[in-house]
């Protein structure tokens, strides 16, 4: 017998740290769902080197960056991040692996008990993030919702509120020219 084969593997939570938003409750999340089972937490984030843009100002190459400087500093950042959150005593392995957000969780998943992310606040990560993680995953997925995040409603959610607030008021005056619903009294 080898020694993994009698060694247990302990109860596995992976958690998405995303740039932006730093994950605060999925994090949260995860270390305690991992310390109720005696488990461990990997903090995962995806990194690609940015393709340097254009310049015509004739930027001297020395300047861009470097994929290793921006590995570097990916990685600086991810540790930063976990540490503000969980504090400097965290106990959270740290992985930063090179490629897409969607492959890279659901390769860091693939030995995990438990993926856990935050729902994408953009539209440019699409609403659809999730659930595409939960139907691929080899692991049952946490998609923590924006209203537990924590994080503000984006702007796209503030218009949408403000088309069917709109709406409804359309609705409720239709064919009574001249109604005005009463005032609202909070208090």
């Amino acid at each position: 017998m080898s020694e993994s084969e009698t060694t247990p593997i302990p109860y596995t939570v992976v958690v998405g740290v995303s740039q932006t938003s730093k994950s605060p409750r999925a994090l949260e999340w995860a270390k305690a769902q991992a310390d109720a089972e005696n488990g461990r937490v990997i903090a995962v984030r995806a990194w690609r080197p940015q393709v340097p843009q254009a310049t015509p100002s004739g930027e001297s190459a020395g300047r861009i960056n470097t994929a290793a400087a921006i590995e570097k500093s990916s990685q600086e950042q991810l540790a930063a991040d976990v540490e503000s959150v969980l504090g400097p005593d965290h106990g959270v392995e740290l992985r930063l692996v090179r490629g897409g957000r969607r492959k890279v969780l659901l390769e860091a998943a693939k030995e995990a008990d438990l993926l856990v992310v935050d729902a994408p606040r953009s539209v440019v990560a699409g609403p659809m993030f999730g659930h595409r993680l939960v139907y691929a995953a080899t692991c049952p997925v946490v998609v923590m919702p924006p209203a537990i995040s924590g994080e503000p409603p984006t702007a796209m959610a503030r218009a949408a509120g403000a088309v069917g607030r709109a709406a409804v008021k359309s609705a409720g005056t239709a064919g009574r020219p001249g109604y005005r619903p009463p005032l609202r009294h909070d208090g």
